[in-house]
């Protein structure tokens, strides 16, 4: 136990060490950690063997659920009069079509199965919540508010999409005609049960939680931990009842920021430490899980992806959902562009791999790669094309 814990640690340690470094090079954070994972992993000068797929994606889902509460906890109510309408529409449409342009571009150009090529699809359609609230927090970036709150917002709201996708596409291969025929209802059910249920799981959660905290008199300190345990109460009681936990999550962080009567600062300053312990524990966690000296098999498909996803199917899927929703040029041209992947992407190529199915580790691999390219290109580049566009407000 002790040489896990201190190497462990120790990689959190070096990873906030490198902060200020990654902010004055513009490196994207998220990508120095899952370097400094991949740098103690199997094939690194730490030489530390992880490769429990199934432990990797529950301890990700915890850490990604307390990241999408803490951003929820930051979200005020009065930014869904502006940004609510284009995040939804980016969120379910705009995944749809970004998942059916990657999937077009895997099954022509890279000759994949089909319904392997919709699964990869639909697993990097998603933006990322880590990745994206932490950009815009270390970038410094002042974006007009509705830019912003849209990135923010759809990058909490996308992943039932994604997620329902995922899980069905996974049934579906290896599956016959038939029986996807005779099951089309169940996989309906499926995406209308997450939706339906999260909704009403964060709202009701949320209310709850917040009433309960409003009226229980307990020391200050306390407050902050029963918020994180209530979070992810209401999001294990959600995807019980088949919705989705991390939508449920997200909307109760933001339902106890709006009814919460305590002062809110006796939550988000833990709850803020508590995202980023989060976010760099979730990336260490995926940068151990990979070995690099398998990955040289996955990078000229995962590149070829990676260009369509970010150059063709994110642009379009902008256009086409939020195109004529009052949007000038210059800032559609940043939402096309600042459709980071991270985590999310990565988690959701762990599922099919250790549900039961011909899915292999390659496609996990190959998912790994796209996230590292989209980091790079779009991670590098948001700050500089922020200001090119004339949208910092600084």
């Amino acid at each position: 136990m002790y040489p896990i814990l201190a190497l462990i640690s120790f990689a959190v340690l070096i990873s906030l060490a490198l902060f200020p470094l990654a902010r004055r090079t513009g490196a994207p954070l998220l990508l120095v950690v899952l370097a400094v994972g991949m740098l103690i992993g199997e094939d690194g000068i730490g030489n530390f063997s992880f490769d429990d797929f199934q432990l990797a994606y529950d301890l990700g889902t915890v850490a990604l659920a307390i990241i999408l509460f803490a951003g929820g906890l930051e979200a005020d109510k009065g930014v869904f009069r502006s940004s609510g309408a284009p995040s939804l529409i980016l969120a379910v449409p705009g995944v749809l079509i970004t998942a059916g342009i990657v999937a077009l571009a895997a099954y022509f150009l890279l000759d994949m199965p089909i319904m392997y090529a919709l699964l990869l699809g639909a697993v990097v359609a998603p933006t990322d919540a880590a990745a994206t609230f932490l950009l815009i927090q270390q970038g410094g970036l002042k974006l007009p508010d509705r830019v912003k709150n849209t990135l923010l917002l759809e990058s909490g709201f996308n992943d039932p999409a994604a997620i329902s996708l995922t899980v069905i596409l996974t049934a579906v291969i290896g599956t016959t005609i038939q029986a996807v025929e005779a099951e089309w209802l169940s996989y309906v059910w499926l995406v209308v049960g997450q939706i339906g249920f999260g909704v009403i799981g964060g709202v009701v959660g949320g209310k709850l939680l917040a009433e309960f905290m409003n009226r229980l008199p307990m020391p200050t300190g306390t407050y902050p931990v029963l918020a994180i345990v209530g979070g992810i109460l209401i999001f294990a009681v959600t995807g019980l009842v088949g919705g989705s936990g991390f939508l449920a999550i997200y909307i109760a962080g933001i339902a106890l920021r709006n009814w919460l009567r305590i002062p809110l600062e006796r939550i988000t300053n833990f709850s803020e430490g508590m995202q980023w312990l989060s976010q760099i524990i979730l990336f260490l966690i995926l940068g151990l899980l990979v070995t690099p000296s398998d990955l040289p098999d996955s990078i000229v498909p995962a590149l070829i992806c990676a260009g369509v996803l970010t150059f063709v199917a994110r642009p379009v899927a902008v256009v086409l959902s939020v195109g004529a929703l009052g949007f000038n040029l210059r800032e559609l041209v940043f939402l096309s562009w600042v459709g980071l992947r991270g985590a999310v992407p990565i988690l959701l190529a762990i599922y099919p791999v250790v549900a039961p199915g011909p899915v292999d580790i390659l496609f996990f691999e190959t998912v790994f790669v796209i996230v590292v390219a989209s980091l790079l290109l779009q991670g590098f580049t948001a700050g500089t094309l922020g200001k090119a566009l004339k949208l910092d407000n600084n």
